[in-house]
């Protein structure tokens, strides 16, 4: 009861219908810890032709899904947004690196001075420190914080000015896929050509695809916004100082924010009954503030409430339709270790842009075709075996300090390796090089550490990340040789003269070059 009191304290400062939206999630997160996930019928096929299509592209869900829009409708196709409330970003920054903005200069999205307008706040360095173990620092990690409500606003004037429709107050209700194009319910009907699906981890087509299956792995994420905090011009990216408890291992950040202090704590877990609800964890995180922090609860004004869950599938999303594309938390690409979001989208949006645009143009819209945008990428498959390493099942029983161990001995082997190796590894980018001398010298030197973590993942898991790895060796290869053929201007594409043969070519030339890691830029 106390707990529980905590938690309602602090969201009634906040607003009066925060402690509701965390109920609402948390029912949400009950749904998918007991099995009730709901299977939404939101589209249909039909052998009719339509007899009129009104547009190139519709893009449901607009937060995000506005970043492709506006690269879409620039390059002269007819591209319609539907947003369900009002297309506006949310007053918590979003953190990312500064090289990874550099996609939006690239793309002609923001001129170098917006996109300085777009950066709400910096901060120095960031800090990674595990219960028992020294502290690493590293700089240029996440050390900005982006404005999503300028950003937003930026692109969405941008995409009405160079043509775009944008229908706001706008759910999407159901599509029915016809051979030559697909019809969009959403309060009124459209006709398109392909039809985007960024509505996220939640979205009705998704859960239509997934039929109910229960997450292989769900992040559990609460925080916060405050000020009363000590002044700080660092922050955290990944920091415990607790042992396992509850069968979780608590993690947390913090980033200096325009209005105070942000902290996060988060956890990875599996979706079992008697996993914590988002309101106990909530709790927890009060709990355990004042230590992480150095500050009373007392003493903190707080701004804004942040809670969610991230559901994580090790099986590829396989659409069954054509003319139908996921982007995003939609699609289900991001890393399990990651919220996903902007960050995500951001990593892959040339990549899905310029996918898209050439698919739009030579009329490759069956969903072979464009699963090619959506590849198999090694490089995030190999995280599933660190997720597992950094959580632990209902029914099992490890050392309470295991975990930290584990990471205490993998971060100071990249850490001594050097920015090379330890900043694409904060960035969600794993590269076959780095992740090699990593687990080389975390095994010489760490055995001790490295050997209960066998029995905790288990056999299966072990055998199945060799896989991916070898993969991630592979496409590593695949990449060096490809960028080196295209360097030297004898390479294979530019000699194919049918524009469809060139689709294929360029996206496994994506495939190998963002599953290695190849796009990373420090």
């Amino acid at each position: 009861m106390a707990a529980s009191s905590s938690v309602e304290s602090v969201l009634a400062q906040i607003s009066s219908n925060a402690l509701g939206s965390l109920r609402r999630a948390d029912d949400l997160w009950q749904r998918h810890r007991t099995g009730e996930i709901p299977a939404a019928i939101a589209v249909q096929t039909s052998s009719e032709l339509l007899s009129a299509i009104d547009l190139d592209v519709v893009i449901c869900g607009g937060t995000l899904g506005i970043l492709v829009g506006c690269v879409l409708v620039q390059r002269g196709w007819r591209v319609a947004v539907l947003e369900r409330g009002q297309l506006r970003g949310r007053d918590q920054e979003w953190n990312i690196s500064r090289s990874e903005l550099d996609v939006l200069l690239d793309l002609d999205l923001l001129t170098v001075e917006e996109l300085e307008q777009a950066i709400a706040t910096r901060f120095d360095a960031a800090r990674i420190c595990f219960e028992g173990s020294s502290e690493f620092w590293v700089k240029d990690v996440l050390n900005l914080g982006v404005d999503p409500v300028f950003l937003l606003d930026r692109l969405k004037a941008k995409f009405l000015q160079a043509g775009g429709r944008l229908l706001e107050q706008t759910a999407f209700e159901e599509a029915i896929v016809h051979p030559n194009g697909v019809t969009i319910q959403a309060g009124e009907t459209l006709t398109a050509r392909l039809l985007i699906d960024a509505m996220g981890y939640f979205s009705p087509i998704v859960q239509q695809i997934r039929q109910g299956k229960k997450p292989d792995s769900v992040c559990l994420v609460v925080g916060t916004c405050a000020q009363g905090f000590p002044e700080s011009q660092t922050g955290d990216l990944f920091a415990t100082f607790t042992p396992l408890q509850n069968q979780c291992q608590y993690f947390w950040e913090a980033f200096p924010a325009r209005d105070g202090r942000t902290t996060y704590l988060f956890t990875y877990l599996d979706a079992h009954p008697d996993r914590p609800s988002l309101e106990d964890l909530f709790a927890d995180y009060l709990r355990l503030l004042p230590e992480y922090q150095g500050v009373a609860i007392d003493q903190l004004t707080f701004k804004r409430a942040l809670f969610g869950l991230f559901p994580g599938y090790r099986s590829r999303l396989r659409v069954p339709w054509n003319r139908i594309l996921p982007i995003g938390d939609s699609s289900g690409q991001q890393s399990p270790l990651s919220f996903g979001g902007f960050g995500a989208i951001m990593r892959h949006l040339r990549r899905l842009s310029q996918g898209i645009d050439e698919a739009l143009r030579v009329d490759l819209l069956d969903r072979s075709a464009l699963a090619l945008l959506q590849p198999y990428q090694p490089n995030l498959a190999v995280t599933w075996l660190f997720q597992r390493a950094m959580s632990v099942r209902m029914d099992q029983r490890v050392a309470n300090d295991q975990i930290n161990a584990l990471l205490a001995a993998v971060f100071q082997e990249m850490s001594q390796l050097g920015d090379p190796v330890l900043k694409p590894f904060l960035q969600d980018v794993v590269q076959f090089s780095g992740l090699s001398q990593t687990m080389m010298w975390t095994a010489l030197r760490h055995f001790d550490r490295v050997l209960p973590v066998i029995p905790q993942v288990g056999l299966p898991m072990l055998i199945d990340w060799l896989r991916h790895y070898a993969n991630l060796g592979i496409y590593s290869g695949l990449d060096a040789v490809a960028g080196a053929i295209v360097a030297s201007q004898n390479g294979i594409a530019p000699r194919l003269t049918n524009s469809q043969h060139q689709y294929y070519v360029h996206r496994w030339l994506d495939a190998w070059h963002y599953g290695a890691g190849g796009d990373y830029h420090g």
